[in-house]
């Protein structure tokens, strides 16, 4: 069945409540011919880690939000919930909901894991826009796909914001990115669907030095390449070949002119 605005095929998107990212980033980041429909991840919880846990805990019940729509791939744009239930808990549900719902299902961490399998990278450096707390819970979950986690660094939020990762700039991403210059590593990955991420990516685009994959920017690519594998060409969408105009007409001011005033925080690593 075709979609009318999406004939090459329909995703059905599962984002976190406040999430404001995920839903600008896929529209800028998806090819021409595609679509996709939302549904909210909702938890009531006061605690990061704990609405994370509820977030996981009904992925099934967020993908019957779509009812009879003819979606081709489910995206779970929620990395942190990844890190709370273990890989191996997330491909067990990933599997129950392809089985119940006959589509792909892909996290945004499964997503990284496949696109840095693709680049073949194990040794990484990661960008993180999370508190310390969960910080701390990721490296274990990327370790447990055998990668080596090089070094970590940190944007610094603004508790005075509606949400400390959603209200993110992209310069406070770039901040982290600048951190990490001189780190031996395969891939940089810039963690969270909620800081955005497409002005640096594009911004370091071409520039010497390790590919630069983000959440959002994996998850996308994982999804198209689930229904059409001959239009996820990784490397053209690291440089933003397809998308690149869109971004600057959407979002003109999200490329950095140059280095940031932001702060980060170095984590180290044993």
């Amino acid at each position: 069945m075709a979609i009318e605005y999406g004939p090459r095929g329909l995703i059905g998107v599962l984002t976190p409540q406040a999430n404001t990212t995920v839903e600008p980033e896929f529209g800028i980041l998806l090819p021409p011919g595609y679509a996709t429909i939302n549904a909210r991840l909702m938890s009531d919880k006061n605690t990061i880690e704990t609405r994370l846990v509820d977030y996981f805990a009904n992925y099934d019940a967020a993908c019957r939000q779509f009812a009879n729509a003819p979606v081709k791939a489910f995206g779970f744009a929620c990395t942190g919930a990844s890190y709370i239930a273990n890989r191996h808990r997330e491909a067990e549900t990933l599997q129950r909901i392809e089985r119940d719902f006959g589509a792909p299902a892909i996290t945004a961490a499964t997503a990284v894991v496949d696109a840095l399998r693709e680049l073949g990278a194990r040794r990484i450096a990661l960008s993180s826009p999370y508190p310390q707390s969960l910080t701390d819970r990721c490296v274990p979950y990327w370790e447990s796909h055998g990668l080596e986690v090089v070094a970590v660094e940190t944007a610094t939020a603004d508790a005075a914001q509606f949400h400390p990762i959603y209200s993110m700039p992209a310069t406070a991403a770039q901040a982290t990115l600048d951190a990490l210059q001189g780190v031996t590593v395969d891939a940089v990955v810039m963690l969270g669907t909620g800081m955005p991420t497409l002005g640096p990516i594009l911004a370091n685009a071409g520039k010497a030095g390790p590919p630069l994959v983000s959440c959002m920017l994996a998850l996308v690519w994982r999804c198209v390449k689930a229904i059409h594998p001959e239009d996820a060409d990784l490397a053209s969408w690291l440089e933003g070949k397809h998308w690149k105009d869109v971004l600057a007409q959407r979002a003109p001011a999200m490329i950095p002119a140059g280095g940031s005033a932001h702060t980060v925080t170095h984590t180290a690593l044993p």
